[in-house]
């Protein structure tokens, strides 16, 4: 079984607990007004075989920890759902925590298969309402919520997460909004607020593509706070 992987992050630590080898595939079918990976959206790319990935993850394996482990990125990983499975099922079989990080989109039973070898999934929950999933990122919002059902139904700890942007996804109800769908997974042991960030202009630039939000402020860490301080808050859990 081979997968077309764009890069191989040796320690990283947000992409998941502890320190993590961090796996990026290529390939995504959605085109999110704010990614920072536009380079992974194409298929084409090196080949790596499960064995060949394996031994490139496990080498990191001294510090892992007790908590550290493997997360598989993208792109969207569960577009490669063949290969994602196979080398979960590996690492698992070595001991090594698994991590899924994933916007929820791809055949369900496949999702199904790769669920079967992983520890944790870290799904990006980009909006709440489907009619912004296809504005902003050519997403159908059902198929995330489908995803995320089974994440449940098949015990899998999950943590979501959701970019915050200024004047787009930063409003108080939107983000309430967010939590509670959030938090009617009984699997949720953490929803991440991410910062918008615009350190992909760069890319945007040398692939001779228009980035959708370059007139968008970046988040700064005090609207952050403030709004986890807000789902926190007890009438924010319903």
């Amino acid at each position: 079984m081979k997968g077309v992987v764009h890069s191989v992050q040796s320690l990283g630590a947000v992409d998941g607990p502890g320190l993590r080898c961090v796996v990026f595939l290529q390939g995504c079918t959605l085109r999110c007004a704010y990614c920072h990976n536009p380079d992974t959206w194409s298929t084409a790319g090196r080949e790596y075989s499960v064995e060949e990935v394996f031994e490139k993850a496990v080498r990191f394996r001294p510090y892992f920890g007790t908590t550290g482990g493997v997360t598989v990125s993208g792109g969207e990983p569960l577009l490669q759902w063949e290969f994602v499975a196979e080398l979960f099922s590996r690492l698992k079989e070595a001991g090594v925590h698994t991590a899924l990080d994933t916007a929820g989109i791809g055949d369900i039973g496949g999702a199904r298969a790769v669920l079967r070898f992983t520890d944790l999934v870290l799904c990006d929950l980009k909006f709440s309402r489907k009619e912004d999933y296809l504005r902003y990122s050519g997403a159908d919002g059902n198929r995330v919520f489908a995803f995320l059902k089974l994440t449940e139904e098949m015990g899998v700890p999950l943590w979501v997460r959701h970019v915050v942007v200024p004047n787009l996804t930063d409003g108080r109800g939107h983000i309430l909004k967010i939590a509670a769908l959030a938090r009617q997974y009984s699997n949720l042991q953490k929803l991440e607020l991410l910062p918008f960030r615009k350190i992909c202009l760069t890319k945007y630039e040398q692939m001779g593509l228009p980035f959708p939000l370059r007139d968008y402020d970046e988040c700064p860490e005090e609207k952050i706070r403030a709004l986890y301080k807000l789902t926190e808050e007890p009438s924010s859990s319903g």
